[in-house]
């Protein structure tokens, strides 16, 4: 979650429960709702490029995206 917190708090919902403080990111817990979360490993790992308009791009490493999407799959 520290992973979460750092890189993705400031726009959206990291927790189980709670809505996004920027409009157009989604919570976590909607993630597996809209999108397999093993799907989203290549994205993560070639760097997001699409998202919400004010979504920085970013490229994690194998652990950090093992660590999200396990961590993602802990809020469904």
């Amino acid at each position: 979650m520290s992973l979460a917190a750092k890189l993705c708090a400031r726009c959206h919902a990291i927790g189980a429960t709670g809505t996004s403080p920027h409009e157009d990111a989604p919570p976590f817990q909607t993630f597996a709702q809209k999108w397999p979360l093993e799907n989203l490993e290549e994205a993560l790992a070639e760097g997001i490029v699409v998202g919400h308009p004010a979504m920085p791009v970013f490229e994690l490493s194998t652990d950090e995206i093992d660590d999200l999407i396990g961590y993602l799959g802990t809020l469904q």
